[in-house]
């Protein structure tokens, strides 16, 4: 027991950067990595609204965004072990005002709330389609890490349908998928507007990519200058560093 939280067996609580907030996790799940973290950075979230951060896993981009505003923010999450995670971490830090935690599959939500409600949605989906990948990784990472309970079309499809017009969704992906990215996001009239590659170093090609989309929105994609993770010293770069440890907590 922490606090009023029960951590279970082979969990443990860690820290989120300088925000003075916790999550809990587990290594028998799939953890939280930087491409989270720099999607809850990059979004540009409403200071009030609705906000929904899909596949939400333990809950991280909801908590870490509840610092950067006072808007509500809803998780769905089709895994019960990793939802009841993010709902516990919720209540860990006091947020239950703020940010409410669904099971279910994000593909029905549309008929649970009802469409065209949310200001902004959050996604950092499976990057890898269903037979693809390795194959030895247990049930809630092979979850995690391919489209099993929804395709990238599906997941586009059900952002359509839940953002309001002119609303936004912000998305963290491979590289190699952007073009199936681009070309769905437009499908679903949902423009594309900003692009960040991000570097593991400034000579390498890049990992991810962070993505801006407006609905219903003109063409005009904006490319932002590349995020370089680590510097020739092998130590994260200024920026990575004021992501994780600094004070200014603007979107980058």
């Amino acid at each position: 027991m922490n606090g009023n939280v029960d951590i279970y067996e082979n969990e443990r609580i860690d820290d989120l950067m300088n925000e003075g907030l916790q999550l809990i996790q587990s290594d028998e799940v799939f953890s939280f990595s930087m491409d989270a973290v720099l999607l809850s950075r990059f979004a540009a979230v409403p200071k009030k609204g609705r906000i929904l951060d899909m596949c939400t896993g333990n809950g991280v981009i909801p908590i870490l965004l509840s610092a950067r505003t006072k808007a509500r923010i809803e998780g769905i999450e089709i895994q019960e072990r990793l939802a009841d995670m993010a709902r516990r971490s919720v209540r860990l830090n006091g947020l239950e005002d703020r940010i409410e935690i669904r099971t279910g599959d994000l593909r029905d939500l549309s008929n649970a709330v009802g469409p065209n409600i949310y200001d902004a949605i959050t996604v950092n989906p499976p990057y890898m389609p269903l037979q693809t990948g390795d194959q030895k990784l247990n049930r809630h990472q092979a979850m995690a890490r391919h489209e099993i309970h929804g395709s990238l079309e599906e997941i586009i499809a059900a952002g359509m349908r839940l953002l309001r017009p002119g609303g936004k969704i912000f998305m963290v992906h491979k590289p190699q998928r952007l073009g199936e990215i681009i070309t769905l996001l437009r499908q679903y009239r949902l423009e594309p507007k900003v692009l960040r590659f991000v570097h593991p170093r400034i000579d390498l090609e890049a990992n991810m990519v962070l993505i801006e989309a407006l609905r219903d929105g003109k063409p005009d994609i904006r490319l932002k200058p590349p995020l370089i993770v680590y510097g020739e010293d092998g130590k994260y770069t200024g920026e990575i560093m004021d992501i994780y440890y600094g004070t200014s907590g603007g979107r980058i």
